[in-house]
């Protein structure tokens, strides 16, 4: 059997079709799975005496000669000597050999080529495989190749579900799939359907009366279907696609032609969750961030200054700017007038698509103020990713957050420094004192003095456990953290547990002024619930071929990269976020999430001027990352009431994380982390200062412990990161 251009399908993990990879978007289909009306259709138009020949009509040969030298491509060409066409493309140039460059050869040459294609067809192959070989081959527009396609595309229904006018005008589109495309052309695709109508009734198909009934009928197309799934996790289609491009070139297989069903890990009912979620949460925050700079500027500088011709620089990098220069010959006050011009547009706002009056220019400031985001779930243990969020709507922003954008980590970074501390030798419960710090260090200009201040730039002279120290997210103290163990120490355990990107090893490393994705973050965080082992991400579980094989099936790799018990130890201190007074997740409580004795662990973490917030998340099956901030890192919130991560990226893994626990058939339920896999020989039931007294659940007068994370200068000029400080309230 010829082989086909077949789109492959992606599906998620409890196989829900949510998209397609395709050149030719194809589906082939077997003969019984195609509507008889369809077949009568062709036949009657396309090949009469179909079912008579033996791939060549020699009787309509003659006048199909002549319709082909008045420029009629289909000519008397029967349905064999189409498919031929169509699979072998001998009427394309580089098909035709030298002969055809001989003046008045090439239809001689194109018709032989078919004829002897068409006749080796007949002799291989039944006219039912045939003709059902040719409806699975051509093109109806659109880019839907196949009646399968087709049928779908414009009716929304299988092939075999297709009534008589509706395979009539599909096959009607045949003699010209743009002058007689539905959607573009609707006068004359419904004109083309009644002829081909009438030539059903010419064949014995249809009877007079039929016709006249039949014909009255409007087209009826149904446009929904694809609609509706190339609108479906977009982002989760394109990281698919960048996950196996590595197995697509070693195996030479290309997954836009194979017609392949990709079955990945994700969880449709969980996926739908996030971004319910993420549309919620997102929608409010883009209100608060339009609220806070209401009437003014928000492009700012690091002194807060407005940035001067920044819009003027943005468009400078859009290719109108580049197309309009050519145009203007290079005056660039003609192009901004242009490009200041106001017109009728679309722009994508949280309340839907909003027609509005904009130039280009205003255009720009409106998509480069909108927040965006990027969340994964991952399952510590099998690697599974479970959920994809890559940003808030693929087709203006198509840039994935979850993978592709690599943004400062703030203080979701700490733990790897407080890990590097136990992998050290030392224990939770061991102390040190929130002090102000100054450190030395060799810089580019000789020696340099760095001093971390905690968020309301005052310390408390208290001893405290490095539990109850990173629960508070102190900096003073994680600063003589660092610099106890050595940043290059910090570093090692942060790549050991899964962050591959560069980090610099400054004395400000573990404040997390280094940029990774939320992708490394839970791959690496997931490390301290699996008992020390790397998981490696599956986003992928098995592809299967057209005939149902399975070609490549996906399982994690594990690697013990620090010790069980340090592992366990980390899960016990990233509880103690929520768990120890002043932790800097117990904004967790105002949600329903703690029944059953439920334990959560988590790290908040804000970068400079609230441009990054982030929060990481451990329960006992699930670990969740979720980054919002604007793609223009010189627009952001003004202070930490609006824009710190407890206050943006919490509450969404606090939402969803809510929602999923409803769903126990998710395979994610309360309870307790699971118990050390090995003798615990450290002690960590550290005592909690006296003078601090915590209730589990705190009251509305709590406030939450904040951090200031103040880079180095070798590494961000002495930028200033600001954590939480806020008001935690119970419900």
């Amino acid at each position: 059997m010829p082989t086909l251009n077949v789109a492959s399908e992606l599906y998620t993990a409890d196989s829900v079709l949510i998209g397609r990879y395709f050149d030719e978007d194809r589906d082939p289909i077997p003969f019984d799975s195609i509507s008889s009306d369809v077949i009568n259709a062709l036949i009657a138009t396309e090949d009469i005496r179909f079912y008579k020949h033996h791939g060549v009509d020699f009787l309509g040969l003659a006048s199909g000669i002549v319709s082909t030298l008045k420029g009629d491509q289909r000519g008397a060409s029967t349905i064999t000597q189409q498919l031929a066409k169509n699979l072998f493309k001998t009427r394309y140039s580089h098909s035709q050999g030298y002969l055809s460059k001989i003046p008045g050869l090439r239809i001689l040459v194109t018709k032989y080529k078919e004829w002897m294609t068409a006749y080796k067809l007949e002799s291989k192959y039944s006219k039912k495989e045939i003709i059902t070989m040719y409806l699975n081959t051509v093109s109806f527009s659109n880019n839907a190749f196949g009646i399968k396609s087709a049928s779908l595309r414009y009716f929304n229904k299988l092939p075999s579900q297709l009534n008589t006018n509706e395979s009539a005008l599909l096959v009607g589109m045949l003699k010209g799939t743009t002058i007689y495309n539905p959607i573009r052309n609707p006068k004359n695709a419904l004109q083309r359907r009644n002829v081909v109508l009438s030539q059903m009734q010419k064949a014995g198909f249809l009877s007079s009366d039929e016709v006249a009934q039949l014909a009255q009928d409007s087209l009826k197309l149904d446009l929904g279907y694809h609609a509706k799934v190339d609108a479906n996790d977009s982002y989760l289609r394109s990281a698919v696609y960048r996950w196996l491009d590595k197995w697509s070139q070693d195996n030479e297989i290309d997954i836009n032609k194979a017609g392949l069903k990709i079955y990945t890990t994700i969880d449709s009912r969980m996926q739908k969750i996030a971004e319910e979620v993420v549309a919620k949460k997102m929608k409010e925050l883009q209100r608060r961030l339009e609220n806070t700079w209401s009437g003014t500027e928000p492009w700012r500088d690091k002194g807060g200054n407005v940035i001067p011709d920044f819009l003027e620089n943005q468009a400078r990098k859009l290719p109108i700017y580049q197309s309009l220069m050519q145009r203007f010959n290079n005056n660039e006050d003609s192009v901004f007038q242009e490009l200041r011009k106001k017109k009728e547009m679309e722009v994508f706002t949280w309340d839907g698509m909003k027609k509005v009056n904009y130039s280009t220019m205003d255009s720009l400031k409106h998509y480069v103020m909108m927040l965006n985001t990027g969340m994964m779930a991952m399952n510590p243990y099998s690697g599974e990713i479970k959920v994809w969020v890559g940003g808030i709507n693929h087709h203006f922003f198509k840039f994935d957050h979850v993978n592709q954008a690599k943004r400062q980590a703030g203080s979701t970074f700490k733990p790897f420094a407080y890990l590097a501390a136990l992998e050290s030798g030392m224990s939770p419960c061991d102390k040190f004192v929130d002090k102000p710090v100054k450190i030395e260090f060799m810089g580019k200009d000789g020696l340099e003095t760095w001093e971390p201040k905690n968020a309301d730039w005052s310390v408390s002279y208290q001893e405290m456990s490095l539990r109850h120290a990173m629960a508070r997210s102190l900096n003073t103290i994680t600063a003589q953290v660092t610099e106890v163990v050595g940043p290059e120490k910090v570093v090692e355990i942060a790549h050991k547990c899964g962050i591959e990107s560069k980090l610099q090893a400054v004395p400000s490393v573990g404040l997390g002024p280094n940029d990774v994705s939320v992708y490394e973050m839970v791959k690496a965080y997931c490390t301290f619930m699996n008992a020390g082992k790397t998981t490696e991400p599956i986003l992928v579980s098995k592809i299967v071929d057209q005939e149902g094989n399975i070609i490549a099936s996906f399982e994690t790799e594990h690697k013990q990269v620090i010790s069980p018990e340090n592992a366990w130890l980390m899960t016990y201190m990233l509880r103690g976020t929520i768990e120890e007074p002043r932790g800097t997740s117990q904004a967790l409580w105002e949600w329903d999430l703690f029944r059953n004795n439920n334990q959560i662990g988590g790290k908040t973490g804000t970068s400079s001027d609230y441009v990054d917030a982030w929060y990481m998340g451990v329960t006992k099956d699930l670990v969740a990352g979720v980054w919002v901030g604007c793609d223009e890192q010189s627009i952001h919130f003004r202070n930490s009431a609006s824009g710190e991560g407890s206050r943006t990226a919490l509450p969404i893994f606090a939402m969803f994380m809510e929602e999923v626990y409803k769903h126990p058939e998710l395979g994610v339920t309360f309870g307790k982390f699971p118990e050390p896999t090995v003798e615990i020989k450290k002690p960590y039931q550290c005592e909690t200062p006296r003078h601090i007294y915590q209730p589990q659940e705190p009251d509305s007068t709590q406030v939450e412990e904040g951090e200031d994370l103040e880079i180095d200068p070798e590494l961000q000029q002495n930028e200033e990161t600001q954590e939480e400080e806020h008001t935690t309230q119970t419900q």
